[in-house]
């Protein structure tokens, strides 16, 4: 009885965010482009000419998804850790030990576990949170409402923006070659990236393809995420912007795609690419770590 409650509020939730998203659509329902909901203008112009540090959409989202985590962590510990736990502090025990059973202790070398498992656990927190509350309607879209205060409810991901997976992919890549450089040396670790016993006439060869899918590490990591984001809000966006378009019995067939959309993103895809994105960081890491490849 208590599981088929949970999922009942599970649904309606998620039916109530999609609701609370559409008239997002429909205040712009005679020129309708999901691209605008990804636009990121700045809110408080911060251009200081070598960098630009402006706030804008995807900033926002970052900071309120460390706020989230941070306050959560502080209130809880503070609270006191108690022998029978709160809910507050059976997730934050189930999301330690998971992050470090299945991400951290999956991939590192018991060497630098304790160096490298804070940063895999943060990594996985701070894109699951950022994941999760995308699917949250916050009045961020590009449409203001009826009284031009602020933007319409909207839903949009910091991590369906490729300038913020990359730079979570980069930190990644700086660490498995620090860890490299460290372990191996400088060129020792390159020297890692031939296989032993391979052929001198294939060695140059074999090291260019290895080097370069050290490389593409970085696309894959950045564009995973991305991609994966990215398209999820899209379909959301466009199945309640037909129905919002098209109007009349056939607009509102629109409205169950939308709603299987949003819940199989927020309870499924949101917390898979966060834990992808840190397993394949600790893969990398740990691979770079090892004393013999």
């Amino acid at each position: 009885m208590r599981g088929s409650m949970t999922r009942l509020k599970w649904w309606l939730v998620a039916t109530f965010g999609l609701l609370l998203a559409v008239p997002a659509l429909a205040s712009a329902a005679g020129a309708f482009d999901p691209a605008e909901e990804f636009e990121t203008s700045a809110w408080v112009d911060l251009n200081l000419g070598f960098i630009d540090l402006s706030i804008n959409k995807a900033v926002f989202y970052m900071l309120a998804s460390s706020a989230i985590i941070i306050l959560f962590g502080v209130l809880v510990v503070r609270g006191g850790l108690k022998m029978k736990p709160t809910k507050a502090q059976n997730v934050l025990e189930i999301t330690y030990e998971f992050a470090e059973e299945q991400i951290a202790g999956a991939t590192l070398p018991q060497r630098v576990f304790t160096k490298w498992f804070p940063y895999l656990a943060t990594l996985f927190l701070f894109i699951a949170v950022n994941n999760l509350i995308s699917f949250i309607p916050l009045p961020t879209a590009p449409h203001t409402d009826t009284f031009n205060v602020v933007g319409d409810l909207g839903l949009y991901a910091a991590t369906a923006n490729i300038s913020v997976t990359i730079a979570l992919a980069l930190m990644t890549f700086v660490a498995f070659l620090y860890e490299g450089f460290t372990t191996h040396g400088f060129i020792g670790y390159f020297k890692t990236l031939i296989p032993p016993g391979s052929s001198k006439g294939i060695t140059p060869f074999i090291f260019v393809l290895e080097l370069l899918s050290q490389v593409l590490r970085l696309v894959s990591l950045s564009v995973r995420l991305f991609a994966n984001m990215l398209a999820g809000h899209l379909l959301i966006i466009m199945a309640a912007g037909f129905s919002i378009l098209v109007g009349s019995l056939l607009g509102v067939l629109g409205i169950p795609f939308a709603l299987f959309f949003y819940v199989f993103e927020w309870l499924l895809v949101a917390g898979l690419q966060a834990f992808i994105f840190a397993l394949l960081s600790g893969i990398y890491i740990g691979y770079a770590a090892q004393s013999e490849h």
